[in-house]
């Protein structure tokens, strides 16, 4: 089961195809993302941000903290 949103209708290849672009005129995400691992993150992210004092389930699924 997937706890977050997906970010909208893609195409089989469409992901593919917007990295291949990135890289080849040079991601500047991409480069910080191979230099530091953002997952150490994840638990602070989660606890800070996340609701978990909600009275149901209702409502959007929030977007990967990450």
């Amino acid at each position: 089961m997937n706890k977050y949103k997906s970010t909208g209708n893609r195409g089989l290849f469409d992901e593919q195809e917007n990295v291949t672009k990135l890289s080849a005129i040079g991601n500047p995400l991409e480069m910080i993302g191979n230099v530091v691992d953002f997952e150490i993150f994840r638990d602070t992210l989660e606890k800070g941000l996340l609701n978990k004092e909600k009275k149901s389930n209702a409502g959007a699924k929030p977007f990967d903290v990450v």
